[in-house]
């Protein structure tokens, strides 16, 4: 093993590193990854429309979740196991 071994570990650790995305994932969990849209997640998080989509942006891009358009609205839901892991290893789920 080597330290390239860890590379993308270490870059999901970095993307769960925020605040902001750590708890947009917990909240698409705490839905059953049933889907959560963007309006829900700027009403919880109480901030602006434009930073929830940059955060999702990277989440998207990491591979870490996906959007479902259901009519005028995107659901996200987890694609990625090993952050689901993660997070409730972590203790954050109730």
């Amino acid at each position: 093993m080597n330290i390239s071994d860890y590379e993308n570990a270490s870059e999901l650790l970095k993307l769960l590193g925020h605040p902001a995305r750590l708890c947009i994932l917990l909240g698409i969990l705490e839905k059953d990854n049933s889907g959560c849209n963007v309006t829900y997640m700027q009403t919880c998080l109480n901030i602006p429309q434009s930073t929830v989509s940059q955060h999702l942006s990277k989440l998207k891009a990491a591979g870490i979740i996906k959007g479902v358009r259901n009519g005028l609205e995107i659901q996200y839901h987890i694609i990625n196991d090993d952050i689901i892991k993660v997070i409730v290893a972590l203790e954050l789920m109730k």
